[in-house]
């Protein structure tokens, strides 16, 4: 056996082995994209992960996700633009700013504060794209030619070069209407970054005065926004106050006098069954005022505080005038009940806090003129898995009003809107080359206005855009759009959407959108949505909670092929993963036995090619059940879902290739004691690496350095990422498939006979029967075993032991050995 050298010497894959796999990627470019390429193209518009400080678990899993759908489509022969983008836009680095240095957002010069955000950016930036490197995310380049930022000029140029040429198809207006408002954002929202949340409340009891008859009693739980009260609403079928319809109410507090009007609106079960309607309490009252046609009142201003119409509560916090309102409506007896409930309150989907409705002029782009032609491409896009499709249906079939679109903030792409200091009117630059304006700063690339022709000068827009203005075109951009039409004419029409199922509502639906406003096309060949990532007891990760640890330890302790393999393993394509770190360190001992697999055949020679047909039964036994390993896998990779695959090569790998194939075959290859001849020898040696070369070929995409390794050791220094996926040979078929579970029972039947009977399991036997079913691997086993004489059949004579071979009723029969 000494003239057996392993080629791999290394005895142990380490984590640290990883980085140099990674060097060498990045020297020889393995992941360049070639524009010029004459294969069929194929664009993942990766989802640009916002920079917020160090990555977690979740981030690390989701786009290895997506590094191994990129990969694998790679290895079926497409040329796969993989680029890196970079969030860079909006909110959560502007309240960063405020909060590390102490800087107030508008009482900062703009210039000032917008260089801060790009400083507390670049070192976030670099946190995160070292953690993609080490991850062995495949992008086509991480220089910054080929990859791109979101606050970039030309990304940015891009956004307002499409939002002038949706302007002129007449799709934004400007309208003063109430808004979603956050206070902790300081800026209008939208409705898709709004999200519900069940909170106990209060529910106050109130008399109304009314002329003539008793008090009509109102249950509230914004005694606040009596002040904006319009109305007071009665169901027409509630016989407790028929006789009030038509009449009017005096609001508690307030010299208000509303009228009360049948509604079907007012819930007879809640409360008194008559409600108190203000002008922007919610979208109810907002619907209920513009049908009605009532005099809306604002109650609270943009900074959280009471208005003149709240009379001496004005200038109060929100909080501290209810406490107020309530004391003196028990004073004066106007409050006779309070009771506990339960409210659903809509919440800022960033702060998480409570929003408000606040009029204000905003820019609105026209949506719901386009939700029919969206539920068909909904309809009939591709989906994986199949059933996300349905939380973009549901999210379309809710979309009833427009969107607004200008903000108040400073970090972001800005409107591209001037106005003409005579007439007031918005003027826009001419389409054509995107160029990135700044209207806050500089002048109009024009001197006239259009609209009065007047030449007196322009005032600059001030506010940015949403910044799902900015990622709805990340897919058009990737592709050329704006600044590379040749390359768009190439790409456009195979971009894949990857993304979690918690923004298809914002980021899916605003690019399917956005792309059909511009394009009347879908956006997406493909649209892949995956779950969330939460903690073993399927709780929702966070820092506060104490659940979220930092994935880069786990990373430099079991290995990114590990934690690769672990965000496969634990749940199909759009369930929730658990992340654990006991099930990480199971994952990490696969990445082990893989290399001491490969270690183990890579002392043997890789023989020329044997045509299958002269290989032996049992070696074509061997090709023939790994082929049907990857008919097994083919389907759910083709749907990019790895779940099931991971499963099925790791149980091949491990418990029959590992356990079985490879103990069986040792005796053969070695061949010490010469009882094969050197063709059977060079058979197993085939097989063995013809085997080993597939199951490296298939775990590529998703365990990428350790493949990538033993690839280059074995069989092509240029590495196994320019190959291709294994596909199904239709010559690897064999009928002995049929016997394989018998086989493996019959291995573990002489093996639980060795442990009960306290033998080693090299201890030889002298003497089995088995199955006459697995006469074509008789000698195999014999090798296997240490049996001096393996018979087929049933024996006759009696003393033996019959030993049942598990969850079967069949048996073998063994001579046991003289004490």
């Amino acid at each position: 056996m000494s003239k057996f050298e392993p080629a791999i010497k290394s005895k142990r894959w380490k984590p640290e082995s990883e980085e140099e796999m990674l060097d060498l990627w990045f020297k020889e470019n393995t992941y360049a994209f070639n524009p010029e390429s004459e294969k069929p193209f194929y664009t993942v518009d990766t989802p640009p992960p916002y920079l917020s400080g160090p990555m977690h678990v979740g981030q690390v899993i989701h786009y290895t996700q997506i590094d191994i759908n990129a990969r694998f489509r790679r290895m079926q022969g497409l040329e796969v633009n993989f680029p890196l983008g970079i969030d860079r836009n909006g909110l959560p680095v502007e309240v960063r700013v405020e909060r590390e240095l102490g800087l107030k957002m508008h009482e900062t010069p703009r210039a000032h504060f917008l260089e801060k955000c790009k400083e507390t950016l670049d070192q976030d930036e670099e946190i995160v794209v070292q953690g993609f490197k080490r991850l062995g995310i495949g992008f086509n380049t991480y220089e910054e030619e080929g990859s791109y930022r979101t606050d970039s000029p030309r990304y940015r140029a891009v956004t307002q070069a499409t939002f002038i040429e949706i302007w002129n198809k007449g799709l934004v207006y400007r309208d003063y209407r109430p808004n979603n408002w956050c206070f902790d954002c300081g800026t209008t929202i939208a409705d898709a970054e709004v999200e519900y949340s069940e909170r106990p409340t209060t529910l106050y009891y109130l008399y109304f005065n009314v002329d003539e008859k008793d008090p009509i009693k109102i249950a509230t739980t914004r005694p606040e926004l009596l002040c904006a009260c319009g109305a007071v609403f009665i169901h027409p079928d509630d016989a407790r106050y028929r006789e009030y319809t038509g009449k009017r109410a005096k609001v508690p507090l307030f010299d208000l006098d509303v009228p009360i009007i049948e509604s079907t609106t007012a819930q007879m079960e809640f409360g008194t069954g008559a409600l108190m309607v203000c002008s922007y309490g919610d979208q109810a009252d907002i619907m209920a005022f513009r049908d009605f046609a009532l005099k809306p009142i604002a109650a609270i201003s943009p900074d959280g505080t009471m208005t003149d119409a709240a009379g001496e509560y004005s200038g109060m916090r929100i909080e501290d005038a209810r406490k107020e309102i309530i004391k003196d409506l028990k004073e004066k007896g106007l409050l006779y009940k309070e009771e506990a409930s339960v409210q659903r309150v809509p919440l800022c989907w960033r702060s998480k806090t409570p929003i408000e409705f606040i009029a204000m002029e905003e820019y609105y782009i026209k949506q719901t003129d386009f939700v029919e032609d969206l539920l068909e491409i909904a309809r009939d896009g591709t989906f994986f898995p199949s059933h996300h499709r349905q939380v973009l249906i549901d999210w379309l079939n809710r979309v009833t009003v427009d969107w607004p679109v200008s903000r108040r903030r400073y970090y972001g792409t800005e409107l591209p809107i001037w106005y003409c200091n005579s007439c007031n009117e918005p003027v826009l630059p001419e389409p054509g080359e995107p160029r990135y304006y700044q209207p806050w700063r500089e002048d109009p690339p024009f001197s006239k206005c259009p609209n009065c022709k007047s030449d007196e000068g322009f005032t600059g827009e001030v506010r940015t855009f949403d910044t799902w203005m900015d990622s709805s075109i990340s897919g058009l951009y990737v592709a050329g759009y704006g600044y590379n039409d040749n390359l768009f004419k190439k790409l456009f029409g195979s971009v894949m959407r990857p993304q979690g199922k918690d923004i298809v509502r914002t980021w899916l639906y605003y690019s399917l959108l956005r792309t059909y406003q511009l394009l009347e096309k879908p956006a997406f060949r493909e649209m892949w949505i995956s779950g969330h990532v939460v903690d073993e007891k399927g709780e929702t990760m966070s820092k506060s909670k104490g659940n979220s640890p930092p994935p880069m330890p786990f990373v430099e302790k079991y290995g990114a092929d590990a934690m690769r393999f672990f965000g496969v393993m634990e749940a199909g394509l759009g369930s929730d993963i658990r992340f654990a770190e006991d099930r990480l360190a199971g994952v990490s001992k696969f990445i082990t036995k893989l290399w001491n697999v490969a270690r183990f055949i890579s002392m043997f020679p890789v023989p020329e090619r044997i045509d299958f047909k002269n290989l032996t039964p049992v070696d074509q036994w061997i090709l023939a059940e790994t082929n049907q390993l990857i008919e097994k896998i083919l389907p759910d990779c083709d749907v990019l879902d790895f779940h099931r695959p991971s499963m099925e090569i790791r149980g091949f790998t491990w418990n029959l290739f590992a356990d079985h194939i490879i103990e069986m075959l040792k005796g053969r290859c070695f061949n010490t004691e010469g009882g094969f001849s050197r063709e059977e020898q060079e058979s197993a040696w085939f097989a063995f690496h013809e085997a080993l070369n597939v199951l490296l070929k298939a775990l590529a995409p998703i365990t990428p350095y350790i493949t990538d390794k033993i690839y280059r050791e074995l069989y092509d220094k240029k590495g196994i990422h320019g190959e291709l996926y294994p596909s199904v040979q239709n010559e690897w078929k064999s009928k002995l498939t049929e016997h394989t579970d018998m086989l493996l029972k019959t291995n573990s039947g002489f093996w639980k006979f060795k442990r009960e009977n306290e033998l080693s399991l090299r201890q030889g036997l002298p003497e089995a029967w088995i199955s006459k079913d697995l006469k074509p691997w008789a000698r195999d086993l014999q090798a296997m075993h240490g049996i001096e004489k393996l018979n087929l059949g049933e024996p006759t004579e009696e003393g033996l032991v019959k030993v049942t071979l598990p969850e079967s009723e069949d048996v073998i029969f063994i001579r046991a050995p003289s004490s």
